[in-house]
């Protein structure tokens, strides 16, 4: 079984994507067969790896998550549905693949709101190849609506990013919170990993205060590795390249030292 690993926060800017991004394509360079899932509907973490143009082609021709959620009715009256190995854009990074996400997911929980099962449709639809993987990584939108139901009712470990600004730190604990009542509701059984703090840098009051509380208030489960607010970031995004492979030292060092963190953390998990 692979290790499936969520990001979430319920607040968007803290650096989710880049660290969802970054960590599978760390994870494919180290030889491990990764997959990223973008539950997105900004689709930040898809742009983040491939053009705009290559994105329309394959959404016309083959589909995308919103296709494995059903978004919009896109199952027909007997029920089928686009098939995942037609979703999956193979090798966008080196042992990488990614299943894009689409606009179409910003409606999904007016078209699931009567559907059976409907925190369990992502977990379906990806069962026949999770074992190609030993690696998965799901982005989840900043929320905890449908889309990111149904990545923490797949995954079995789940990171938090934070950055280091007041209101940030505020939702930790009704994150916290409501990932625990969701998974007792589904008698799901998930592994809180670690908490990333992120784009340090930026301007933020009470900064240093409030990294010292997080630390204090979660201890361990702060990793040591914190990421500075770096252009290189975005501008890797932009070209559609793992930070890796633009150059910029210190934010190379910090991403791999994350991301190791990260894995050695997975190690010692069941």
């Amino acid at each position: 079984m692979p290790h499936i690993v969520s990001v979430v926060n319920l607040k968007g800017g803290v650096g989710k994507t880049a660290i969802a991004v970054n960590f599978a394509a760390y994870c494919g360079m180290k030889g491990k067969k990764t997959l990223l899932v973008d539950l997105d509907p900004q689709t930040n973490a898809t742009f983040s790896c491939v053009t705009i143009e290559k994105w329309d082609k394959h959404a016309a021709k083959k589909g995308t998550v919103a296709d494995l959620l059903e978004a919009r009715g896109r199952a027909n009256a007997e029920g089928t549905r686009r098939d995942v190995h037609s979703v999956i854009m193979t090798d966008v990074f080196e042992k990488m693949d990614l299943i894009p996400s689409h606009l179409d997911l910003f409606t999904i929980d007016l078209d699931l709101a009567s559907a059976t099962a409907r925190e369990r449709k992502l977990r379906k639809a990806l069962q026949p190849i999770e074992n190609d993987y030993e690696i998965i990584v799901c982005d989840c939108p900043p929320n905890l609506t449908i889309p990111t139901q149904n990545a923490l009712a797949f995954s079995s470990h789940y990171v938090v990013p934070i950055s280091p600004d007041y209101l940030s730190s505020l939702g930790v604990g009704l994150l916290l919170t409501r990932v625990k009542k969701l998974c007792d509701d589904l008698e799901h059984e998930l592994e809180h990993l670690g908490i990333v703090i992120s784009r340090v840098g930026r301007p933020a009051t009470h900064r240093e205060t409030t990294v010292a509380a997080l630390r204090k208030t979660f201890g361990d489960l702060v990793l040591d590795t914190e990421l500075k607010e770096r252009a290189a970031v975005a501008e890797s995004a932009e070209k559609n390249k793992p930070i890796y492979q633009m150059g910029n030292t210190d934010a190379d060092r910090e991403f791999r030292q994350m991301s190791l963190e990260l894995l050695n953390r997975l190690k010692g998990t069941k």
